[in-house]
């Protein structure tokens, strides 16, 4: 039966294709009691080999899509598949207990979990636990007859239904078959979201309950322009979305002739428009797109791709690949912004009731300046092939900032001693997303470089609410004037040193919002690589005088966010 479901539209596009779900399977099992202890045994053996089928898939797919490196954490996974001293202590006690497999697994493995994850002094056997966790779940899976999904496998033209996607289940999907990805829960700010921007997947987050309605292989239509997703849709409807699908890439077409354009209003004011990115392999958008700059260059999944901390020479490529690949435009690179909802297996961050408001981003850099030093090394190591900018997150406080420049300086002192070049023309600049450093700017105007404003945090900050819970999410209002007369103060605050002042949330990239943007005097508005050309031909149709005007009336007379997208929609009716 044909149903209609809404959502949140995140990603731009339109596809149709048979559903994927990517959902964790249910594990759960009952301890018996056998009789056959040798056919248990037998079972266990199957589900081994089974297991060891899947990972070499998997790693020979990791090899061929992320590298070698990236590979290697499932040769641990195949170790652990192999270990004789633990196949055997499995095998003894089915028939030693007369239990069943699943059972005489799990008393097996958790008893080398427990002992690996009680060696507090040596990481390298703590992350054993988690590879023994992992390999436990697959070897479970094939004895309960279930299917573990894995997104790097899809082979065939789907479209992903999941709960929700992690970072890294998102950094898996190949655009050659994932056509779009629809969600349960999240927002256009969520992390699936601004991945698949970059990707130019089509993606509707927050419909509640696409993942109890929709089973593997039913056919769906998805329009990631308007967040609507039809389950069985009938000819007309398929037909209805081809046509719509090919409106969409006409318009791309038109923007697509934007590329080599410079960003300049209709009175002829150029304004930068930058790209933000997650990985090297990002700046082929950048470039495709007209992108003048990267405005973000999130380093933290340099971290959460790779089994251990990238080492400095790792993340020296990773950096240079991306100020060579620009050619001389500038790279802004934020450091790593680990925390929220974004983990590392192997750095160990202690439970928190509110971690977005805890120990994250330079706050951890901060305490373990350990890592942190080895991040600035290879950002001034590399600074000598580009423009490189570097930019510290979630700066609340004077003391902060002066605390991480002074890391950074300390590091380039020893490197030049040690006869390393770096560039002397190196800019240092803070994310604006806390409000206590948007209420003060003007005492960080004096000691930064430039300011970039993360929208997606300091909207959620100042509003209270939590950008990932859609209970919440009508307080997510990027127009509501509170936000708007913050974002004032950062840009003139910045403009009064002579300073820059950019924007590096998905409010950079909003259509409302970037006439308010321009008419604030913002310099450089950094978005999904994506959104550049649809921007750029936005901002050719807007006269500077005339958005100051609306800004200035949106901030002063309107009470309302929806107040303000009635005023920027009256401004710029044609």
């Amino acid at each position: 039966m044909t149903e209609l479901l809404k959502g949140i539209a995140a990603s731009d596009g339109i596809a149709i294709a048979k559903a994927y779900r990517l959902i964790q399977p249910d594990l759960s099992f009952d301890k018996k009691s056998v009789d056959d202890s040798e056919g248990e045994v037998k079972r266990l053996k199957d589900a081994l080999q089974k297991s060891t089928d899947d990972l070499q898939k998997i790693r020979d797919k990791a090899v061929e899509t992320l590298g070698e490196s990236e590979a290697q954490v499932f040769d641990a996974h195949l170790m652990v598949l192999s270990d004789p001293e633990m196949v055997s202590s499995i095998e003894s006690n089915i028939r030693d207990n007369k239990v069943n497999a699943e059972s005489a697994l799990k008393d097996v493995t958790d008893m080398f979990i427990s002992m690996f994850e009680g060696m507090h002094d040596n990481p390298y056997m703590q992350e054993r636990a988690a590879d023994i966790k992992d390999v436990t779940k697959r070897i479970l899976s094939h004895l309960l007859g279930v299917t573990l999904p894995n997104p790097a496998m899809i082979d065939e033209e789907v479209i992903v239904i999941a709960h929700d996607l992690t970072p890294s289940d998102t950094a898996q999907l190949d655009r050659k078959y994932v056509k779009a990805f629809v969600t349960d829960i999240g927002g256009r700010t969520s992390h699936s979201a601004i991945m698949a921007r970059s990707l130019e997947i089509p993606a509707i987050v927050g419909t509640e309950k696409i993942t109890s309605i929709v089973k593997e292989g039913d056919m769906l239509a998805v329009n990631g322009i308007e967040g609507d997703v039809i389950v069985h849709p009938s000819d007309e409807q398929t037909k209805d979305f081809q046509a719509k699908a090919k409106a969409f890439a006409d318009q791309k077409a038109e923007w697509e002739k934007l590329k080599n354009a410079q960003t300049v209003t209709a009175d002829g004011k150029h304004f930068e428009l930058a790209a933000n990115i997650g990985t090297p392999k990002d700046l082929e958008g950048v470039i495709s797109n007209g992108g003048e700059a990267v405005g973000l260059y999130r380093t933290e999944f340099l971290y959460m791709d790779s089994p251990d901390f990238p080492t400095e020479d790792e993340q020296y490529k990773a950096y240079s690949a991306v100020l060579e690949g620009m050619e001389g435009k500038p790279v802004v690179v934020r450091t790593m912004d680990i925390g929220g909802d974004k983990e590392l297996p192997y750095l160990k961050l202690p439970h928190e009731m509110n971690p977005f408001l805890g120990y994250r981003a330079i706050r951890v850099c901060l305490d373990r300046d350990d890592m942190f030093r080895t991040q600035l090394r290879a950002l001034l190591r590399a600074s000598v092939h580009g423009q490189l900018r570097i930019m510290f997150p979630m700066i609340a406080t004077l003391q902060e900032f002066r605390a991480a420049k002074a890391l950074l300086d300390e590091e380039k002192a020893k490197l030049e001693k040690e006869g390393t070049k770096v560039s002397d023309n190196i800019q240092v600049g803070i994310m604006i997303e806390i409000p206590a450093a948007a209420v003060i700017a003007d005492k960080f105007a004096k000691e930064v470089d430039f300011f970039s404003v993360g929208t997606n945090d300091l909207i959620q900050y100042t509003m209270a609410a939590d950008r990932m819970n859609e209970k919440v999410s009508y307080l997510y209002q990027p127009y509501n004037p509170s936000i708007l007369r913050l974002i004032k103060n950062v840009i003139e605050s910045a403009h009064a040193e002579g300073k820059w002042a950019g924007m590096c949330g998905e409010m950079a990239g909003d259509q409302i919002a970037v006439p308010l943007l321009v008419g604030l005097g913002l310099d450089e508005f950094s978005m999904s690589a994506t959104s550049i050309l649809k921007t750029r031909s936005l901002m050719k149709r807007l006269d500077t005088a005339k958005m100051s005007e609306l800004a200035q009336k949106a901030i002063n007379e309107c009470d309302t966010a929806d107040e303000v997208v009635a005023l920027v929609n009256e401004y710029t009716a044609e």
